[in-house]
This record gives C-alpha cells, structure tokens and sequence, in this order.
C-alpha cells in the first residue's frame, strides 16, 4: 500500500494504491490555513482514508509547494508563508507515527510524467 498526499494551499487530498497502483480510496478535505491545523487535517485525512480501506501504509508521502532546507529540515519557500522555517516533516512523523516522505510538488509531478507515461 502507498499512501500520497497533495498537499496544496487551499486543500490536502490523499490517495490509497494497491501495489498496482489503482486508488483505493481518495479523499479531499479544506487545508486550513494554520500549522497546527494543518498537520491535523493531513494526520486525520491519513486516518480516514486508511480506515475506509481496511489497510495502513508503512510510510506516507507528501508533495508540497516549497522545499525542506538540507541544512535545518524546514521548510523554505513556500506559498502559505505560515509554513516556512516550521519543521513540518518531523510534526507529521510525529503526527502519523510512522516515516513520512515529503518532496516538491513539482519535482512529484516530474518523477510521475518520467514514470507512468502510457
């Protein structure tokens, strides 16, 4: 099972895959435009999707506008101003209780259209 997430400015949207790569369940919720509320929201979203497919993944992976500073481990450049130099990958480890992946958007989207052209 992989478990993604976008993590955009206005909504944080997650999806359940099989090893296939189907969606098993796909689920949109408001980003609420706080820190604390927003590493919430993406920890309760985590929990629902998992729940309505009867299955938890190992690991979650996030993509988000902005970057995580290879010095410090927060994040920088991002649009919602109130993410930048907070440690988000390490609240939502802490939050979902398991290791988390967190990347670019862009650079997610790029990996996606090198890998799964049809």
């Amino acid at each position: 099972m992989r478990l993604g997430v976008d993590f955009g400015g206005t909504k944080i949207e997650g999806a359940l895959l099989d090893s296939k790569g189907e969606i098993l369940v796909r689920r949109r919720v408001p980003n609420p435009g706080d820190y604390d509320g927003a590493v919430r929201a993406l920890a309760d979203l985590t929990a629902r999707i998992e729940q309505e497919a009867g299955a938890r993944a190992a690991v979650v992976g996030v993509a988000l506008p902005g970057s995580l500073s290879p010095k410090t481990g927060m994040i920088r450049n991002a649009n919602s101003v109130w993410r930048n130099g907070k440690p988000f990958l390490e609240d939502l480890k802490v939050a979902l209780g398991r290791p988390v992946r967190v990347e670019n958007d862009a650079n997610c989207f790029a990996l996606s259209e090198a890998v799964d052209v049809a």
